[in-house]
């Protein structure tokens, strides 16, 4: 990445927001800054000796270096998202299944771009969504019908359930979340269910029915029909390619820096 990191002075502030972890990475996904709450975080989630960490650990590595494969996939594939210029906005996201205490963030991220306009790396935030406090998609009116996604994933979930919870008109709520989140309420609440069956898949021994119908989709063939349009896998193969050794949490992926089979897809 070319941009000057002094570009990056003020996010600083954000080592005063103990519940939000920040990064920036450059095009190729590594890390060339992160704030303090995120190297907590990792201290919390990885042994080490003194039970401290330092960013000299975390930066130059990637998500390969960092995390079980499976999620740095799926992390790089946000990245690649981003570098084509779009911005991944409010996705709430299932986490800590690894340590038997689910819980769930909200994640926001951007393209990094240069005097010139060119985009030379990626920055994103992560919070903890807990109740009552109020959801940080509150701002565009959008706050409740998160809440009320996150609440009921397991079922089906219509645009006018969520436009009641929004307090809006169908017509408005619909046209709304789309200009806010780029995606439409439904592709969004898909896109949830898949993230969460994708960390199930590697996290609880479930069979695909019981998972399928947990997280939200009509039946098992619906659930792989979905999942492999996403991630160029079936659910069956997806698990048994990464419920490997390098995906426990805790121990460092032996995958290369690139995976050889990334997903590919987005959309």
């Amino acid at each position: 990445m070319t941009a000057n990191l002094a570009a990056f002075e003020l996010a600083g502030l954000f080592d005063f927001l103990d519940d939000v972890l920040a990064w920036v990475k450059d095009r190729e996904g590594r890390y060339l800054w992160v704030n303090r709450a995120f190297l907590l975080n990792y201290a919390l989630e990885h042994s080490h000796p003194d039970g401290a960490i330092c960013e000299q650990q975390i930066l130059g590595q990637t998500d390969y270096d960092l995390s079980p494969a499976f999620l740095a996939d799926q992390f790089r594939l946000d990245d690649e998202h981003a570098l084509a210029g779009k911005r991944i906005v409010n996705r709430i996201e299932r986490v800590g299944e690894a340590h038997g205490v689910p819980g769930w963030n909200v994640t926001n991220k951007i393209p990094l771009f240069d005097a010139k306009g060119l985009v030379v790396g990626t920055a994103g935030i992560t919070r903890a969504l807990n109740q009552p406090a109020p959801h940080p998609g509150a701002t565009e009116g959008f706050g409740r019908a998160l809440e009320y996604i996150r609440d009921h994933y397991q079922r089906p979930i219509s645009n006018r359930q969520l436009a009641s919870a929004s307090k809006m008109s169908l017509r408005a709520f619909e046209r709304q979340f789309l200009a806010s989140f780029h995606l439409t309420p439904q592709k969004y609440l898909r896109k949830l269910r898949l993230r969460i069956a994708s960390r199930a898949l590697i996290y609880s021994n479930e069979s695909l029915a019981e998972l399928a119908l947990n997280c939200g989709f009509a039946d098992q063939s619906h659930f792989t029909r979905e999942f492999r349009r996403q991630f160029e896998r079936t659910p069956r193969a997806y698990r048994e390619h990464y419920k490997t050794a390098t995906a426990v949490p805790g121990i460092k992926s032996a995958v290369p820096k690139q995976s050889p089979t990334p997903p590919r897809r987005y959309s």
